[in-house]
């Protein structure tokens, strides 16, 4: 394992920076433990008369369940403590069984220490080089970092091969009847404090080839640039740092894929 795919794999799974304590949400008078607090911001959701109670295990947020989550996001918002709204809605999980128990504004969720799914792809060559973009500069995350070809967040009431298709079109304008040998890789998992909270968050990722005949375009605004580089390019640039964790993860990951697999 090279040193810097290790180093990116502790950065993926570090302890908060602040201690945090459960926050369960209640939806028809059942409790749901969805996500993690800091208890001073819960201390203060609750002195501004939000539906937050203090419980035996931390937190609970009482229902009406999206009226409850709504109230708080625009809470989060209006006190400064979440600086971007995103406008939207991803989904609220039950962390012990994953199923989806309400839905909140996206530029909340490391505030709650909320669950998230996203999808990446990584589209590769016939030769084996690799597809990646270099995100828009106006990006609130990584701005100008690269990425994989592809990455894109699980929206509230949206299956994972919905995203897959919507977000591969958005942002590389390719549809995804268009790539060959489609397959699924193994899932990511991260648990790390950032600027804004704490992000738990499971990535499922995909890998494809792009037919010689398709190039990527992007159509979303949110995409500076494609490139197509080799094993050696690739190294050099995540080893320099010069993508994000998620896809330093993911290619990492790809490349031990490949090496198992002779694939050089």
């Amino acid at each position: 394992m090279s040193d810097w795919l290790r180093r990116a794999r502790q950065t993926a799974l570090a302890q908060p920076l602040v201690p945090r304590v459960p926050i369960f949400l209640v939806v028809a008078d059942a409790s749901h433990r969805v996500g993690s607090v800091e208890p001073g911001i819960a201390e203060r959701m609750i002195g501004a008369g939000l539906p937050v109670r203090a419980a035996e295990a931390g937190y609970r947020i009482e229902g009406p369940g999206d009226a409850s989550l709504a109230a708080i996001a625009r809470w989060l918002h209006e006190e400064g403590i979440v600086a971007h709204r995103r406008g939207e809605l991803l989904a609220v999980v039950d962390a012990d069984n994953g199923r989806s128990v309400g839905a909140i504004e996206r530029g909340v969720v490391r505030v709650l220490g909320l669950t998230t799914w996203t999808v990446h792809l990584v589209g590769h060559t016939i030769e084996g080089r690799i597809w990646v973009q270099q995100r828009a500069f106006d990006k609130v995350t990584d701005p100008g970092r690269w990425d994989t070809l592809m990455g894109g967040q699980v929206a509230a009431g949206e299956s994972m091969a919905a995203t897959l298709e919507r977000e591969t079109m958005e942002e590389a304008g390719l549809a995804i009847a268009d790539l060959l040998e489609l397959a699924r890789g193994d899932p990511i998992a991260i648990r790390r404090p950032t600027t804004d909270g704490y992000m738990v968050e499971h990535i499922e990722v995909y890998r494809a080839l792009v037919p010689v005949s398709f190039e990527p375009v992007n159509r979303d605004g949110e995409v500076e640039r494609f490139a197509c580089v080799d094993k050696g390019e690739l190294v050099g640039c995540l080893a320099a740092g010069a993508f994000t964790l998620e896809a330093t993860l993911i290619l990492g990951a790809e490349l031990e894929r490949r090496a198992a697999r002779r694939e050089f």
